[in-house]
C-alpha cells in the first residue's frame, strides 16, 4: 500500500511539474513582452510626445525595427492612418508571431510584421519615410555598416530617427546606453547629417537623421 501511495504521489508530483512547465513556457512570450515594455514605461518613455515630434502625415510608411511587443507600432498605425504603412521588425520569431496575432485580433489592417536579420531589416524595396528605433540601437552590431545598408530603404527625404538610452540613468549600470556623440558620430560615418535632436526625455537621446 504504501509503495502504491508513494508511487501515486510521484506520479502527481510528475503531472504538476508538467503544468508547470507547459504554462511557463506559454508565458514565455508574455514574460518577454513584458521585459520589452518595462515597468512604467509610459512616465519615462513619453511616447505620445515622441510619436508627436516625428510629425508623421497620413500615409507615412514607417518600420519600427525592433517592435517587440508593438509599443510604438500601434502607435504609429494611428498616426499614418489606413493609406499609411507600419512594419513591424523584429529579430524574435516568437515575438514577431505573438505581436502579429494580436495586431490582427485588435484589428490593425495597416502593419505588416517582417521577420529580419540581424544585419538586414528586410524592408520592402518600394521603402519608407520613417525608420525609428527605440531603446534597440545599443543592441546592433556593426551599426555604421548596418545604417549606410539601410539607406536603401529610405524613399527621398526619409529619416531615421533613434531612441536609446545614453547614461544619463541608473540602468547605465548593465551596460544598455550609448553616448549621444558616438551615435552622431556613427550616423555621420554612415553617411547621415543630424537633423533634430530633442531633449524631453530624461533618459534617452532622441535624433533625427536624414541624408545629405
Amino acid at each position: 500500500m504504501m509503495a502504491r501511495s508513494a508511487s501515486q504521489a510521484h506520479s502527481r508530483t510528475l503531472g504538476l511539474a508538467l503544468v508547470a512547465g507547459l504554462v511557463f513556457l506559454a508565458s514565455c512570450t508574455a514574460l518577454k513582452r513584458y521585459a520589452y515594455e518595462g515597468f512604467g514605461r509610459d512616465g519615462w518613455q513619453k511616447p505620445d510626445e515622441v510619436v508627436a515630434a516625428l510629425a508623421l502625415r497620413a500615409g507615412d510608411r514607417v518600420a519600427d525595427l525592433g517592435s517587440g511587443g508593438g509599443y510604438f507600432t500601434f502607435r504609429f498605425s494611428r498616426a499614418v492612418g489606413p493609406a499609411g504603412k507600419v512594419y513591424a521588425v523584429e529579430v524574435d520569431r516568437d515575438m514577431l508571431e505573438d505581436f502579429a496575432e494580436r495586431a490582427k485580433k485588435d484589428g490593425y489592417q495597416n502593419i505588416e510584421p517582417i521577420l529580419a536579420r540581424y544585419d538586414d531589416p528586410l524592408l520592402p524595396e518600394s521603402g519608407v519615410d520613417l525608420i525609428f528605433t527605440s531603446n534597440v540601437y545599443h543592441h546592433i552590431e556593426g551599426r555604421v555598416k548596418y545604417f549606410a545598408d539601410a539607406a536603401k530603404y529610405l524613399r527621398a527625404g526619409g529619416r531615421i530617427a533613434i531612441v536609446d538610452f545614453d547614461g544619463r540613468h541608473w540602468t547605465a549600470i548593465f551596460g544598455h546606453t550609448t553616448p549621444v556623440e558616438l551615435v552622431k558620430k556613427e550616423m555621420e560615418e554612415a553617411g547621415y547629417r543630424l537633423e533634430r535632436e530633442f531633449d524631453f526625455l530624461d533618459r534617452q537621446a532622441f535624433l533625427v537623421f536624414s541624408r545629405p
